[in-house]
């Protein structure tokens, strides 16, 4: 059984920000200085490895690089320096919604989301009742997803991460859109794929969630690694600086 999941190895991330970007020819012509631009440092040397079967919860303010660590993961971006290897199947729920065409029903989405997944349409076509239950959409299921609340989206999405058989599971804030129920139902699942030796890496502010679901919290600070620890140091340290 492979012991490492996820590698991060010296991995810097920046962006440009553009001051007042000119838009047309005659603009920067007539406005040449408007071209300036700001590099914005958001992850600085991250150098982390996360074990077979680990569920490691990152942690820290607004701005302090958890979304984009967990991008970087996914590999929606790439670093500018270092690098990123995970090892096995990677499913993440990181935008509400994200791939889903709205235009076609939450079934047909389904075998869109979990084609690029991998799965073949044998495999869909045998697990898709269980995708439909546990979304409890029941006959939206074959509305337009443009139709679906924030809430409803979450739920297909998650009931999808959940059956494709993936190795990885990364989410990132999004059990805190919908209701109780199905946040603690989200929990429970994912307490059992946990059981089931997945690995998981979350972005939360809920330190509750923390204690009681993870093996391990990274606190990031203003880009870097501040703290990685057992959930309980961690989570003392990060409220003593943050409340």
């Amino acid at each position: 059984m492979q012991k490492d999941r996820i590698v991060v190895e010296n991995v810097y991330k920046y962006f440009d920000i553009y001051m007042d970007k000119a838009n047309s020819l005659k603009e920067k012509m007539l406005f040449w200085k408007r071209n300036r631009k700001e590099k914005r440092e958001v992850l600085k040397d991250i150098n982390l490895t996360i074990k077979n079967g680990e569920a490691v919860a990152l942690i820290g303010v607004n701005g302090s690089g958890k979304s984009t660590l967990l991008k970087l993961m996914t590999k929606i971006i790439y670093p500018n320096s270092g690098k990123i290897e995970t090892f096995g199947k990677v499913t993440s729920l990181l935008e509400l919604g994200a791939g889903f065409h709205p235009d076609f029903s939450g079934r047909e989405n389904i075998y869109f989301n979990a084609s690029i997944f991998g799965l073949t349409k044998k495999q869909i076509d045998a697990r898709i009742s269980d995708i439909i239950e546990f979304s409890e959409l029941g006959s939206y299921i074959d509305n337009p997803v443009r139709t679906y609340s924030s809430g409803m989206y979450m739920r297909l999405a998650f009931a999808i991460a959940i059956n494709v058989d993936a190795d990885i599971l990364l989410v990132d804030e999004i059990l805190a859109v919908g209701d109780q129920h199905f946040q603690e139902k989200c929990i429970k699942k994912m307490k059992e794929l946990k059981e089931d030796g997945k690995t998981m890496v979350f972005v939360t502010h809920s330190m509750n969630t923390v204690k009681e679901f993870c093996s391990r919290a990274i606190w990031l600070n203003k880009g870097i690694i501040k703290m990685d620890s057992e959930p309980d140091e961690v989570i003392k340290e990060y409220l003593k600086e943050t409340v």
